[in-house]
């Protein structure tokens, strides 16, 4: 008996030493964060100001691994996913998440005219121009949802793995879109962005060797060797291949970040004027405005969505036959034999012996390839041998 309280007692002393950790995390990143608000960034505070941020993305970094440790994963967010792309609606509460949804898909979401109605990720298909696109409603986020406040990590956490976000602002409510802009960067998401072109080859010895292909304007090379080393990387060559500033260096040193397209919607039109609309779109600059409840918008959030996927079609043609040109693949652009392949079936990859080709791709009808990497491009005809 005296062994087991001892043992309950030794575990609450071990849980009371983590949160103090914990709140000791919080502090320090609390800390530098204002002393990077407070700093005026000019040629001679760069330097510091960039070490400030690595640091304080390091004690991001491991607060985030600290608070996922021991998490379960909740069932109500694990959606399959399906179709040829997949969009998340994201926003605050009362939002319009649930209503957009039934207009775009066949899904039927809950609405309610109070918050949280949707408590779990909900998922329907919209099809388009041949696609089949997975938009996915999921709860509404409140301030500090990356750090946890309500499901928010569960929520967030769910971007990461969309292929589009659909970034929906109540136009009574403009001030959220910087706020979920925010959550998006603090859960490492960066949007609309390509990863930034710089390539670091570690080595055994010779300390850091930096170059260029293009003049750097938004960091110096002390910045660059002083940030590198406190990611404890030594020896390494660094090329960059494009002038980025401190914190895409810092993401490129992380290398835990997503790239993913987003689409910014402003919702609930009808319920402000025109000029309050002109007010906040020439602020926020939506892609789209809609009111869901009035069907309006909803056509071009449809042509928005499959167009910022960046779809396209391709013909599959079996051997000794015509092509089929009434239902195309549908795949994303760039995209290679390849992964023709693997979206058909999952053998077709190893068991690919040649392809055939007519379109833009070819230089001549028929063309052959052996070679899975051959691009695609939009309208092409593939035909595809396999053992």
């Amino acid at each position: 008996m005296a062994g087991k309280k001892g043992a309950n007692i030794g575990r609450k002393k071990d849980v009371q030493l983590v949160e103090r950790k914990k709140s000791s995390l919080q502090e320090q990143i609390k800390e530098l964060e204002d002393q990077i608000a407070k700093t005026k960034y000019n040629k001679k505070t760069q330097h510091a100001i960039g070490l400030y941020k690595a640091k304080l993305a390091q004690l991001k970094d491991k607060s985030e691994q600290r608070g996922s440790k021991g998490g379960r994963g909740d069932e109500r967010f694990n959606v399959r996913k399906t179709g040829d792309g997949t969009a998340v609606l994201l926003g605050f509460p009362s939002v319009g998440k649930s209503t957009l949804l039934n207009k775009l898909t066949n899904a039927k979401s809950d609405i309610g005219a109070y918050e949280f109605t949707t408590l779990s990720a909900v998922p329907g298909l919209m099809k388009y121009k041949h696609a089949k696109i997975q938009i996915i409603d999921v709860p509404g986020v409140v301030y500090g949802a990356a750090s946890g406040r309500g499901r928010g990590k569960e929520v967030l956490t769910m971007l990461r793995n969309a292929d589009l976000i659909l970034i929906l602002i109540d136009a009574q409510n403009p001030a959220h879109y910087e706020a979920l802009l925010k959550e998006i960067y603090e859960t490492n998401i960066r949007i609309n962005q390509d990863k930034p072109d710089v390539v670091i080859t570690r080595k055994v010895k010779g300390g850091l060797s930096i170059s260029s292909l293009v003049r750097l304007t938004k960091i110096d090379q002390k910045t660059i060797e002083d940030i590198t080393r406190m990611f404890k990387i030594t020896n390494a060559d660094i090329l960059f291949r494009e002038d980025i500033d401190v914190d895409q260096f810092i993401d490129v040193l992380e290398g835990n970040r997503i790239y993913t397209k987003a689409l910014n919607i402003i919702t609930k039109i009808d319920l402000v004027d025109n000029i309050r609309l002109k007010e906040i779109s020439s602020n926020i600059k939506p892609d789209v405005v809609v009111s869901a409840e009035q069907d309006k918008g909803i056509k071009e959030l449809k042509k928005a969505i499959y167009r910022k996927l960046d779809l396209m079609r391709i013909f599959l043609k079996e051997v000794g036959k015509k092509a089929d040109m009434e239902e195309p693949l549908i795949m994303f652009r760039g995209c290679k034999i390849k992964d023709v392949c693997e979206k058909l079936h999952k053998d077709f990859v190893d068991n690919f012996k040649f392809a055939r080709l007519w379109g833009k791709s070819a230089k001549f009808d028929g063309q052959l390839f052996k070679n899975m990497d051959k691009g695609l491009q939009d309208c092409d005809v593939l035909e595809l041998h396999i053992r």
